[in-house]
């Protein structure tokens, strides 16, 4: 149990969470991973070893060998919140580049290698006109280049972003278009030009697609068999061959097509597609609601 006390400060908080990420999961901790990471004297770092063991007296256990502090058996995370994933989350960035190796806080990553997906361009001027719209609740033109057989050419168009969205793979501006008197994706890499700030059209709070969710649920697929079920329904976090998602209907296109859920999932392979859609009925409703076409 933790010791209640006076309330940290955000730097020192943040040494205390290192050093129980270092029990958890890098094997043990010594005074000088703090000094490493947070270029603090060798007294503080002593003091902040002391201060993690009077907050959490059950957590660590000194290794005289191995001149470091250990997990006891009775560990449990204080100062973590996010078990695994927060690991997980902080390998990835490190082998994606997007952190250094400090400020990770992993001082032995194993080898790591991600899935590549190809850079998507965009125009650092534009995306920093799309944001100044955004921050100031305005509107801006952009020329925008549309998949639409309508439109095979770009053409420009004023819209007021009111918020960002991310499929996996590429980012667009949630927007009011003036030209349509709609609310749309707008993909920034398919943005190639800005011009002409001005007054604001309808806000996201009147974005009733972004603004409500809907509740997709998933299952494991019906020809999986019983410990392939098992492991999937584990894998998902589901409860009773269940796990629901709270989807913006804004985003539940991209969302379907992420996990592989479009296009009648039943009928591929489990090998491949290892959950399908319980509620297939609303969601195929929902999708319609969305104004997204099959």
């Amino acid at each position: 149990m933790t010791e209640p006390s006076k309330k940290l400060g955000w730097g020192a908080e943040r040494r205390l969470e290192f050093v129980e990420f270092q029990l958890a999961w890098e094997g043990g901790v010594r005074r000088s991973d703090l000094r490493r990471v947070f270029k603090v004297s060798e007294p503080q770092a002593s003091n902040d070893l002391t201060e993690y063991q009077r907050r959490a007296p059950d957590n660590a256990t000194y290794d005289p060998r191995g001149k470091r502090y250990v997990a006891s058996h009775d560990f449990k995370p204080v100062f973590l919140q996010g078990g695994p994933s927060d690991y997980l989350l902080r390998l990835r960035s490190l082998a994606e580049g997007l952190v250094e190796p400090e400020d990770s806080w992993i001082g032995s990553p194993p080898e790591v290698d991600i899935v590549l997906t190809p850079a998507r361009e965009m125009d650092a001027g534009c995306l920093h006109a799309v944001l100044d719209a955004n921050r100031v609740r305005g509107s801006l033109e952009v020329r925008y280049q549309s998949m639409s057989r309508e439109r095979p050419e770009p053409v420009w168009r004023r819209i007021t972003p009111h918020a960002f969205g991310f499929d996996g793979l590429r980012w667009h501006t949630r927007a009011y278009c003036h030209e349509t008197d709609k609310f749309k994706d707008f993909l920034l890499p398919r943005i190639l030009g800005s011009r002409t700030p001005g007054d604001g059209g309808l806000w996201g709070d009147q974005d009733e697609l972004w603004q409500e969710r809907f509740r997709l649920q998933i299952s494991p697929h019906p020809l999986l068999g019983a410990a392939q079920r098992s492991i999937v329904e584990r894998d998902y976090g589901m409860i009773n061959g269940i796990a629901g998602l709270d989807v913006r209907y804004a985003m539940l296109f991209y969302v379907l097509k992420r996990l592989g859920l479009l296009d009648d999932p039943e009928t591929k392979p489990p090998r491949s597609q290892h959950i399908v859609i319980a509620n297939k009925e609303e969601a195929m409703a929902a999708l319609r609601k969305a104004d997204w076409a099959f």
